[in-house]
């Protein structure tokens, strides 16, 4: 799909660990990055915002989602498929 994307999500998630961009790497986990609970919730809140799409999240039982969050490329291709979906 379009580096677009890919650069959004990589942004958010950048300015939730305060960090550059460059400095989030694909395989990275949002722990690896100092991202907590709080931040990945704020960060689907902001992904959700910027694509105006539905993530299909539940912060109380994140390991039971469907949405990938085991890594930085996780949630980039997840977020890919949800704006593929929503194009139709």
């Amino acid at each position: 799909m379009s580096d677009s994307v890919k650069d959004k999500v990589i942004g958010i998630i950048a300015e939730q660990a305060v960090l550059e961009p460059s400095d989030v790497k694909p395989e990275q986990s949002l722990e690896d990055l100092g991202i907590d609970s709080l931040g990945l919730v704020e960060s689907i809140f902001a992904i959700e915002e910027a694509f105006d799409i539905q993530v299909p999240f539940n912060a109380n039982e994140p390991t039971e989602s469907d949405f990938d969050i085991s890594s930085v490329d996780a949630i980039v291709r997840a977020v890919e498929a949800l704006v593929a979906d929503q194009k139709g």
